[in-house]
């Protein structure tokens, strides 16, 4: 039994049912994808699907419009497939269970998947209608871009002839995005061995951080653990003359993290000095952080002799690991205010018996910075005899100070609803950045409807802000004639 059947506009959320009953999570993909090819075989709509499976299809211009530049249509086909402990769902097999809760569409135990299954649905209900005015469309559907933009990363562009693109990628109705930050994974690696140590030991933990995503909170000014904890054991060292047997912090890279630990070696005399340095320094922290991470925490726990534990050499390399290591806003962005153009954030850190390992996520929207700021952490690192690997390396996109599509966009906006649109800019990671690579002089905005709590099972999708938008899109298609 269908459930959207009685919205407006019903192409769209038809079309969205369809895709709701396919399983369509990152990495398998095969399906949806072959249901998009069926969908232009059957209007004798030009197609094209890669051996990724990302799709193509593209539709002629309408009559007045021939001569119009072409415009690309973009959304992924791909949705983060989490579920609630409850739910019975079999993500490979089962189709999603959808209901209408008031002004929202949601999913019974698990994930929407509006991100991005609501631009594939606009985009389908515009090349399944015939009494839209628009350009030439290459409606293009990338996968898995909820697992490091693999089908953007592995498209041929030059299939497309269009250089103007819209993305219809974004949660925030009345925002354009114009620029993204550009991003890598830096992971260092520093060989160091622990030896036999009679030293009594004690646990020292950071906790009661904030934490938050890398990207988008990284201008909150709130504090890493790890780094945190560097700092506790660099005052411990300078003083005391410690020992670490081991520490970790943070779980993901792109996460800032908000616990850390280390257990370490000293003399059983020193343990009430090390205790008050810490109590001192977590004084110190509160004062420092009163407005952004009021609760920082650190515990220190006397424990039993530490067995083993690093040379005081290789403990003063992880100290000047941490203490160097650049973390938080690099820069600012000078032609967007408030938006940061470069940071870093050490999300994934341990030291155990063979070394040092630490992880982290590199984000700028200039290039250029991006790689002096690898280039910064590899020196770090192979000063202290380590080996640096970048991996997941995607570009930014780059804001164009002359925008003719913004301009439209804008325009269309202020029509339409009367107000202004809000122009930003993100430090995050979107697929334009990877076609303005591509495609060289692509103008790209990227946009959409409102939605909430995106990769959860909490997600839903405002019906009124769908309507709202995909007039929009329609409008916009319409303006765009030359």
């Amino acid at each position: 039994m269908r459930v959207l059947d009685q919205l407006e506009p019903k192409r769209v959320f038809s079309f969205f049912e369809d895709l709701c009953a396919i399983p369509h999570g990152s990495g398998n993909t095969k399906a949806i994808s072959d249901y998009c090819v069926k969908f232009a075989h059957d209007r004798g709509l030009e197609v094209h699907q890669d051996s990724l499976n990302n799709v193509v299809i593209v539709k002629p211009a309408t009559p007045g419009y021939e001569a119009a530049p072409t415009v690309i249509v973009q959304g992924h086909l791909d949705m983060v497939a989490e579920k609630t402990p409850e739910s019975t769902i079999n993500f490979l097999t089962d189709g999603l269970e959808l209901m209408v809760d008031g002004d929202f569409v949601r999913a019974k135990g698990t994930t929407l998947g509006g991100d991005d299954g609501i631009a594939v649905a606009m985009a389908l209900a515009v090349l399944d209608s015939d009494d839209l005015a628009h350009p030439r469309l290459e409606c293009l559907f990338t996968v898995d871009e909820e697992a490091g933009m693999g089908g953007a990363v592995g498209f041929d562009a030059s299939i497309l002839k269009g250089k103007r693109l819209l993305n219809i990628d974004s949660e925030e109705e009345g925002i354009l995005t114009v620029s993204c930050a550009g991003g890598a994974h830096a992971a260092a690696h520093i060989e160091m061995h622990a030896n036999e140590c009679a030293l009594d030991s004690a646990e020292i933990r950071i906790s009661g951080l904030k934490g938050g995503h890398s990207g988008a909170e990284i201008d909150k000014g709130r504090a890493n653990a790890t780094i945190t904890l560097g700092r506790v054991l660099q005052a411990l060292v300078d003083e005391l003359e410690v020992r670490i047997v081991s520490a970790e912090g943070g779980l993901k890279d792109n996460a800032i993290p908000n616990a850390a630990r280390a257990v370490i070696a000293l003399e059983d005399g020193k343990l009430p000095r090390a205790q008050a340095i810490c109590e001192e320094l977590q004084e110190t922290l509160r004062k420092e952080y009163a407005a952004a991470d009021p609760d920082v925490t650190i515990t220190f726990t006397p424990g039993t002799v530490a067995g083993k534990a690093l040379s005081l050499m290789d403990t003063k390399k992880v100290c000047c690991f941490l203490n160097l290591y650049p973390n938080g806003i690099e820069s600012m962005s000078m032609d967007i205010p408030g938006l940061v153009q470069t940071s870093c954030n050490l999300g994934i850190f341990k030291v155990g018996e063979t070394g040092l390992a630490g992880s982290g996520s590199v984000r700028s929207s200039v290039a250029s910075r991006k790689q002096l700021l690898i280039r910064r952490i590899r020196l770090l690192t192979e000063s202290l005899g380590g080996t640096l690997c970048v991996t997941g390396e995607y570009p930014a996109w780059e804001y164009r100070r002359e925008s003719h599509l913004r301009d439209v966009m804008c325009e269309v906006y202020k029509s339409q609803y009367g107000k202004d649109m809000k122009v930003e800019a993100i430090h995050a990671g979107l697929e334009c950045g990877l076609f303005c690579g591509k495609i060289p002089g692509l103008d790209a905005v990227s946009f959409g409807p409102n939605l909430y709590d995106i990769h959860t099972t909490a997600e839903r999708m405002s019906i009124s802000s769908v309507q709202r938008v995909y007039a929009y899109l329609c409008e916009v298609l319409k303006a765009l004639k030359d």
